[in-house]
Formats: structure tokens, C-alpha cells, sequence
């Protein structure tokens, strides 16, 4: 439990625990607990099922519980069982001013799942200011957001962490970031796609820059450098990779003057080349008004349609075009909270991370069956689409703005097998 007082906001209850198993350890006998009697594969197989809370916790029992709690035996079996269940969701907020990391536990089984802990940051020193690049088994990528120039990847349950080496910078630049894991390679890739354009070059500050030239950098963790795969022909919106399926990275392309349609565009991290994936028909992804998301392993599109209404098609067979389905039609909601002063606490230009003005954000998909939707970086709601009725959810200690990540929580990390 020390561990969690170290690095988590726990409460005085947690704190008074952790000073009397510490006191009750601090000899150095061997400490006994009835598990050695239980084959090592029964014990793992058993832990694997705990939420990544739970094994925190377990992990400061004693010394043998934490080499079993340290085993990649452990870390991969818990992922996999963590595919089907509730998710950990990590809370990005960087309003006002100081970044933090939030988490809740929606897989616990107790009050821990009501509430919200704040991470500690080990590089927040040296990196104040950042941006989530992405979530992959149980890692974090995260990005500077004042100057573009550093990156970690990081562990928010185990505190481990890498700075990822620099890469070339342009002196008039924009990049957009992915990170992922593909299953056949067994390899974690950061992407970083660069816009830039000479800075010698006259422009209109009244419009939006352009950028002409690109370069398309790759970095594998466990390598020593950057490589560079060339220019890319298509400019991406300027967010992180919002889905990855299948070891592909996907992004939404922005209109050109001769090719107004949005592609939707995937990179594999395995041969490393970017493909067009199909889009549904459903009419409303040649403008900005809707996001690609992640829905039981499969690639979904959640779409805005008029007076508040969002349709949420999922691509059941990927790359094939027949296979996306409308699954889900959600109607108009305000949350109770939203309903008066929306934004009333918060000016919108400090808000870096604001959804572009859109009211909701489709997450996951719960156990239940229930869909889970951010509000306007405030509120998470569940909705039951048998029922069709809305839940908001209450969490003690919720950051009044904020940017939901859904998160395997994990021990895993960059040389343990998932």
C-alpha cells in the first residue's frame, strides 16, 4: 500500500493501513500466507482476474506477493482477461494551467470504482505541459505539447517509464502523433507524421497555414533511433490516432481543393505502409462532425446528425466496405450539470483538448452492454440502448474538465510479452 501513498491521492483510511503493514514487515523473516502451497499457475491464473487496484494493493503485502505480482506470466494473462471486462478510464486535465492524470477504476468491485485518484507524473518536472498520444496495453505515449520535442512512454500503475530519443525537428512545423503494438511483430511503435514548410515562404496570416512538405518518422521501442519512411500524400487532422485495430493506426484526412471528400486512412505498423479503409454509407463523413472510436476490437464511426442525435456505425469485418453497420442510434441528452451555464467555468481558448465543439464522445462499450459517452469534457454518461435511457455517473473527486483515455490498467510493460 506504501506504493499507493507514494504515487496515488488515497485517503487518510488507505494511509493509516499502509503504516501498519509496514510496521508489521520490517523484519526481515520470511513471511508466510498460505498461497505457497498453491501451484504457481493456479496462483497467477488467480491474480490475473483482480482489477489492476486490487493488484496494486497485492503487490505490498509482502515480498513474495510482489515477485508474483513483477512475474510476465501475470501481466499478460491479466490483459487478456481485462479485453472483456470494464476499463480503467484515465482523465487528462490540463485546465487551468498544471496537467494532471486522473483514474477510476470501473472494473473494481467496490468503492474504489466511485472513485477518482490522481496519478503522479515521475517526468512532469522536465515536461509540464502534455499531450495523451495514446493508450496500448497498459502504456501511455505522451507527448510535449509546448514544444513538440519530447516523449515518453509510461506506465501510470508501475511507474516505469522511457524518454523516447529526439527526433528531427523543422523550424515551422505541425505533427500529429500515434503509438501502438502490433500482434504479429510483437513490436510498440511510435508514429510521428511532420507537416512543415519553409519558413522563408510568404503567407497569409488571416488563413490557416499549410504545410506542403511532410516527413513520416518511426520509432520502435527497444531501438536506439528514429527512421524516417518519406513524405506522406495525405494532410491528417491535427489530433492523435483516435483508433487502433488490428496493429492499424487510423486518422481522418483534411479536404483538398481538388479532393473535397475526407479519406479515413490506416497505418500498419507491421509493413508500415498507410491504406484507404472504406467508409460507411451513411452521407456525413465527407465534413467534420464525427470521430473514430474503438467498439469490442472493431472500428467504429460515431456520426452527428441533427438536433443532437449521433449514429454509431461499426465495421465488423475490417477493410471490407458490406461490413459496416449502423449498430446504434443515441438520441438528444444534456447532462443534468450541463443543462445551465455550460461553460460558464471555463474560457475555451485555455481548454486545448475541447472536442471542436462537439457535445459527446463515444468511448467503449461496457460489460453491460451499456454505451459509454463523454459530455463536453465534463461529465461521463452510460447509455443502455435496449432501454434507451441515460445514466449519469458520479464519481467522487472528478476534475470539472477533462479528456477521457480508456486504459487497460496493467503491470505489462515494453519487453513483456502481452
Amino acid at each position: 500500500m506504501c506504493f499507493l501513498n507514494l504515487y496515488l491521492a488515497m485517503d487518510s483510511d488507505d494511509e493509516k493501513h499502509a503504516k501498519r503493514r509496514k510496521t508489521n514487515h520490517d523484519d526481515d523473516q520470511p513471511q508466510t500466507t498460505g498461497m505457497e502451497i498453491l501451484p504457481h499457475e493456479i496462483i497467477v491464473d488467480i491474480l490475473s482476474r483482480l482489477p489492476i487496484t486490487s493488484l496494486v494493493q497485492f503487490k505490498f503485502v509482502c515480498r513474495g506477493w510482489r515477485a508474483l505480482a513483477q512475474d510476465p506470466l501475470l501481466a499478460g494473462m491479466h490483459l487478456s482477461w481485462k479485453a472483456d471486462s470494464n476499463p480503467c478510464l484515465i482523465l487528462h486535465c490540463d485546465f487551468p494551467i498544471r496537467n494532471q492524470l486522473y483514474f477510476v477504476d470501473l472494473s473494481a468491485h467496490n468503492q474504489d470504482k466511485e472513485k477518482v485518484k490522481r496519478f503522479y507524473v515521475p517526468f512532469q518536472a522536465t515536461m509540464p505541459e502534455f499531450d495523451v498520444v495514446g493508450s496500448c496495453n497498459g502504456l501511455l505515449c505522451l507527448s510535449d505539447s509546448l514544444y513538440n520535442d519530447a516523449l515518453y512512454v509510461y506506465n501510470p500503475f508501475t511507474m516505469d517509464y522511457i524518454e523516447l530519443p529526439k527526433s528531427r525537428q523543422y523550424p515551422d512545423q505541425e505533427v500529429v502523433f500515434g503509438f501502438g503494438f502490433h500482434p504479429k511483430t510483437k513490436e510498440y511503435k511510435v508514429v510521428k507524421i511532420v507537416y512543415y514548410r519553409n519558413t522563408s515562404s510568404s503567407y497569409n496570416r488571416a488563413r490557416r497555414i499549410i504545410y506542403p512538405q511532410s516527413d513520416v518518422q518511426i520509432f520502435t521501442l527497444g531501438s536506439s533511433a528514429w527512421r524516417s519512411l518519406g513524405k506522406v500524400s495525405y494532410q491528417f487532422v491535427r489530433r492523435p490516432s483516435e483508433a487502433l485495430v488490428s496493429g492499424r493506426l487510423h486518422w481522418v484526412s483534411r479536404p483538398r481543393r481538388y479532393f473535397p471528400a475526407r479519406r479515413l486512412m490506416s497505418f500498419d505498423l507491421a509493413d508500415e505502409q498507410f491504406r484507404e479503409v472504406p467508409k460507411p454509407d451513411c452521407g456525413g463523413l465527407n465534413r467534420c462532425n464525427f470521430h473514430l472510436s474503438v467498439l469490442r476490437g472493431c472500428l467504429a464511426a460515431a456520426v452527428y446528425g441533427n438536433y443532437g442525435k449521433l449514429e454509431i456505425w461499426v465495421m465488423k469485418d475490417y477493410n471490407v466496405k458490406e461490413s459496416w453497420i449502423k449498430e446504434f442510434s443515441i438520441g438528444a441528452y444534456m447532462p443534468k450539470c450541463l443543462k445551465q451555464n455550460l461553460d460558464r467555468d471555463r474560457p475555451l481558448k485555455i481548454w486545448k483538448n475541447a472536442s471542436n465543439g462537439k457535445v459527446v464522445r463515444v468511448l467503449c462499450l461496457l460489460e453491460n452492454g451499456e454505451i459509454l459517452l463523454e459530455y463536453k469534457n465534463r461529465v461521463l454518461v452510460s447509455y443502455d440502448p435496449k432501454k434507451g435511457k441515460f445514466r449519469d455517473l458520479v464519481f467522487q473527486g472528478i476534475p470539472n474538465w477533462f479528456q477521457t483515455v480508456v486504459h487497460a490498467g496493467s503491470f505489462n510493460w515494453i519487453n513483456t510479452p502481452p
